[in-house]
């Protein structure tokens, strides 16, 4: 299981991206589910539409109302997600990073992100596996 985080996913999305191939090695080499929190949706929707267009926001939408990705509520992580805000609020850590990495600690840890810099500070103190 691998949670997604924006960067991640947009480099998936982007073929064009430079960490494209690495992002979709390090998704092929996971049976799956690929999670993608709600907390990132508003972010990485606005990025692709405005940089990739329609029709890549339009095929996103429709792997995730298939199932290819997963949408991942994390209702109950709010307090977690707090949490994380506050402690690493020196960074700052936002909400869609907490979201991300709310998720991945229910679900085994994998988190695909290319934003190393802040993930990379909170993987010393939370068990997180970051591909690629």
């Amino acid at each position: 299981m691998i949670t997604l985080d924006t960067s991640g996913l947009f480099a998936l999305l982007n073929r064009s991206d430079r960490d494209h191939r690495a992002a979709r090695d390090a998704l092929l080499s996971d049976g799956g589910p690929y999670l993608v929190p709600v907390g990132i949706l508003g972010e990485i929707s606005y990025l692709v539409e405005e940089r990739l267009g329609t029709p890549v926001l339009e095929a996103m939408l429709s792997d995730l109302e298939a199932g290819g990705l997963r949408a991942e509520c994390g209702e109950n992580d709010l307090a977690r997600i707090r949490q994380l805000v506050v402690r690493y609020a020196d960074l700052p850590l936002g909400f869609a990073e907490a979201c991300v990495i709310a998720c991945a600690e229910r679900n085994g840890g994998a988190v695909l992100t290319l934003d190393r810099r802040d993930f990379d500070v909170v993987a010393a103190d939370v068990p997180l596996a970051l591909l690629p």
